[in-house]
């Protein structure tokens, strides 16, 4: 009898153990997946659906996850669309008027899937079009830009933290606005204020 309560006994500890180990495992495999960067390899990778979209949340890529035919663009990799400088005044209270220079490209995902695996010269006329369409809304564009601005002043704006603060509001108001194209960012190539 002696000898069945120490194999139970040994049986116990070594389930037990097995156990911890298991439990031990998955902990840690749960948190590299979790929190580990993206760069990292991983089995697999999580996506997040927003239960309530904040309006001021900026994002540049889908919330869901690509089909194998859909291509999701990165800063960088869509197609830059140039706007015109322009000279706005800033909405500061003070005796002196300030005013902002600005120049920006505009950086749209492609709206056709197929755009990466065409040829050169379908590309290029691809992308003729595609400018087209962009600027027959360029009006509408410049009128968030302007609107935004002008209730902008000179303290919101001259930091870096500003600069990007109003990247992010462009984007998002923007978006607004032309929803049959996705901006996946604003570039600013001049931007002075006085």
């Amino acid at each position: 009898m002696s000898n069945i309560g120490r194999i139970l006994n040994i049986a116990f500890k070594v389930i037990t153990a097995l156990g911890f180990t298991c439990v031990t495992v998955i902990s840690l495999a749960s948190g590299y997946i979790l929190f580990a960067p993206d760069e990292f390899p991983k089995p697999f990778r999580l996506t997040y659906f927003p239960t309530n979209q904040n309006p001021g949340a900026v994002t540049s890529t889908p919330a869901v996850t690509p089909t194998p035919t859909e291509v999701v663009y990165q800063p960088g990799g869509g197609i830059m669309v140039n706007m015109a400088t322009k000279i706005i005044n800033l909405a500061d209270t003070t005796t002196s008027r300030k005013y902002i220079r600005l120049t920006m490209v505009l950086e749209f995902a492609p709206d056709n899937p197929a755009y990466p695996s065409m040829t050169a010269e379908e590309q290029k006329t691809y992308l003729t079009n595609f400018e087209t369409k962009i600027a027959k809304l360029m009006p509408v564009m410049d009128d968030v830009v302007i609107t935004l601005l002008s209730t902008k002043t000179f303290e919101d704006l001259y930091t870096a933290s500003g600069k990007e603060a109003l990247r992010k509001e462009l984007i998002s108001d923007i978006t607004k606005r032309v929803t049959d194209y996705t901006l996946i960012s604003v570039y600013f190539t001049e931007f002075v204020v006085q």
